[in-house]
């Protein structure tokens, strides 16, 4: 399942280049997502938990850095891990694109996520609409800890993420999911304008 989204933030490309380098900040703007050591340069262990109602998914993983163009401001990352029941697996092949904006910068950001076995169970639509809240939090999360860093603080003291859980974050996923199926079934019935 491929998912894209395209997120703006004020701060220039350079800043923003600068603080996907530093794969701890990154990770810490993904909801749900904790690194727990660093094997390589470019390898890191972490878990993912994410819970939205009756969906609970926890994976324990590795992230492998891929490539990174500094002149082109590009990256891609792998990761993959396994649930912590045995339930099943989740990979996902990451890459992102940062551009100059008219104020600001454009990130780009594409997943290619797999699931398998027992977490494969929730359906393709759902676990869009859960990726597509979860990449919607990175993006407040990401200016928040840019704005953060313009000012001297530090971005850990201010912003901390909030867990991929909770009443609001089921919510927008059952938002998105609701607004799936309205378009599925209803839009297509719409009367159509008749020409005279």
């Amino acid at each position: 399942m491929r998912i894209t989204r395209q997120v703006e933030v004020e701060q220039s490309p350079a800043e923003v280049w600068a603080l996907f380098g530093d794969i701890p900040q990154v990770a810490a703007c993904l909801p749900g997502t904790r690194l727990t050591g660093q094997e390589s340069e470019t390898r890191y262990t972490g878990e993912v938990v994410i819970s939205a109602g009756p969906v609970r998914m926890e994976f324990d993983g590795t992230a492998d850095i891929l490539s990174r163009d500094d002149t082109a401001r590009t990256m891609q990352v792998e990761a993959s891990g396994a649930d912590r029941r045995g339930r099943g697996q989740a990979s996902l092949l990451l890459d992102a694109a940062v551009a100059p904006a008219a104020r600001g910068s454009i990130v780009d950001v594409a997943l290619d996520l797999t699931l398998s076995g027992a977490a494969a169970q929730y359906g393709r639509g759902m676990v869009a609409d859960i990726t597509a809240v979860l990449l919607d939090q990175f993006a407040r999360n990401l200016q928040s800890r840019l704005t953060a860093i313009d000012q001297g603080l530090d971005p850990d003291d201010v912003d901390a993420t909030a867990p991929a859980s909770g009443l609001s974050f089921a919510l927008r996923a059952t938002r998105l999911a609701l607004l799936r199926v309205f378009r599925r079934f209803f839009l297509p019935y719409r009367p159509q304008p008749t020409g005279r």
